[in-house]
């Protein structure tokens, strides 16, 4: 199909995600015909680096043959079965590999189809333990300021970001939000007394409202869509400590940072804490297919075993939760990350792109900057003018060959975990020229 026409077709029937649709109709069209390792690349030939992972899932790169086959062979194999009340080896190894590699006792794997069901999973999960313990007053979750634990009206709720949810509020329950622990600022003495500060706001909420607390819910080290906003270690473990303290399940929504991101395999291993539920995804089955899981405690399980007479049936599921071509596809992944030994193998580049973005921070305009692992960003002052740099910014990146998006004033890099040096230097580089380009 010619370019023109397909883009026709596409400004007539397809609705993009957070996208303004004025805007979109009026951008030069870009359409992506295939990908190989750190490229996509356009229909004409264009190559793009691949800054942001594709929304933060690909972590090891596209066209990686071993999951490609592995999600050919279960096709022809037994492409789908219900999970209620039955099961298939694909999935069975999946959960077993995932106990595995889960900090602590966290052995109890429920499958979910993306982000915010495994999140909308684990917090069902939190509501009904504390139901079965006579503790029905227990529904309500505290959270993080600009907290983002998916698109579904449950999870919205949980962690109000005002330009994802404004339009909802009528239809929300919301959480009890605590003050954020980030701080904008490249100074890490200055961000951990930053988060100190934030803990005690925290603690005072955990405090009045323990007693009708279900879980407390947050994304470890890093929230994500509200701007990179990486956080100190400390915090994380002041959490849980107080968590302990109060009886409260924690619940680690680690959908984008797990599975090697944050130069751990999780970023609660960073902070040396076990959650009461952990949520993973994205990088599961290295974005090939829609695939997440929360994995629950051995104990928070327990409370589901019928040992009374009462049926404990956890009242959520999805039509391909545990899917075989999925579950496949997460196997074959996840065996990579051992055999690429990934993260450990990642410290050099993790380096690189804290000395690249330590050098972007030198540039006119930039407030900060901050990295954790393989993430990097960098953030203009948060003002319109900030934010329409930021886009400007993105905007001539590609025009380089570099794809990333903005998330308002923040610039950052998300690479895949497999990036070379090379390509990784050039993201770096195209970004530099960017900045300087939008002074």
């Amino acid at each position: 199909m010619h370019p023109d026409d397909l883009a026709a077709l596409d400004h007539r029937y397809l609705w993009h995600p957070y996208t303004d649709a004025a805007t979109y109709e009026r951008l030069p069209h870009s359409c992506i015909a295939r990908a190989k390792g750190v490229y996509l690349y356009e229909q004409d030939g264009t190559a793009l680096l691949d800054g942001i992972s594709s929304w933060w899932c690909v972590s090891l790169g596209h066209g990686q043959p071993a999951i490609i086959e592995a999600i050919q062979q279960q096709a022809a194999t037994l492409q789908h079965c219900i999970q209620a009340g039955m099961t298939h080896a694909p999935a069975v190894r999946l959960a077993e590999h995932l106990a595995r590699i889960c900090p602590g006792d966290l052995n109890r794997v429920y499958f979910a189809s993306d982000g915010s069901s495994a999140a909308e999973a684990a917090m069902k999960m939190a509501v009904q333990y504390w139901c079965f313990q006579g503790q029905t007053q227990r529904t309500r979750f505290l959270a993080l300021e600009n907290g983002y634990h998916g698109d579904t009206l449950g999870a919205i709720a949980v962690g109000y970001t005002s330009w994802f949810q404004e339009p909802f509020g009528a239809l929300l329950k919301p959480a009890i939000l605590a003050p954020t622990p980030h701080c904008p600022s490249s100074d890490a003495a200055e961000c951990e007394a930053h988060a100190a500060r934030a803990f005690e706001g925290f603690a005072e909420l955990m405090h009045a409202h323990h007693q009708e607390l279900a879980a407390v819910m947050l994304e470890p080290l890093c929230q994500g869509a509200a701007g990179i906003w990486i956080y100190p270690e400390s915090y994380l473990r002041a959490v849980r400590e107080l968590c302990d303290h109060y009886g409260v399940l924690l619940i680690a929504d680690e959908i984008a940072v797990g599975l090697g991101r944050t130069g751990a395999r999780w970023a609660c291993d960073r902070a040396g804490i076990v959650p009461d539920i952990l949520c993973v995804g994205k990088a599961l089955t290295a974005g090939y297919l829609p695939m997440s899981a929360a994995v629950a405690t051995d104990r928070l399980f327990a409370a589901f075993q019928s040992t009374d007479g009462v049926k404990r049936v956890l009242w959520d599921g999805h039509t391909f939760c545990g899917n075989p071509i999925t579950a496949a596809a997460a196997l074959a992944a996840l065996a990579l990350f051992d055999t690429l030994d990934i993260p450990r193998a990642c410290a050099p580049q993790e380096r690189q792109l804290a000395d690249g973005f330590q050098h972007l921070a030198r540039r006119q305009g930039i407030r900060y900057h901050k990295s954790l692992g393989m993430i990097g960003m960098c953030a203009f002052e948060d003002t319109p003018e900030g934010a329409a740099r930021a886009y400007a910014t993105c905007q001539r990146a590609r025009q380089l060959g570099l794809f990333t998006r903005p998330l308002g004033p923040t610039l950052y890099l998300w690479p895949p975990l497999t990036s070379p040096p090379a390509e990784l230097e050039r993201m770096l580089n195209i970004l530099d020229d960017a900045i300087a380009f939008t002074a």
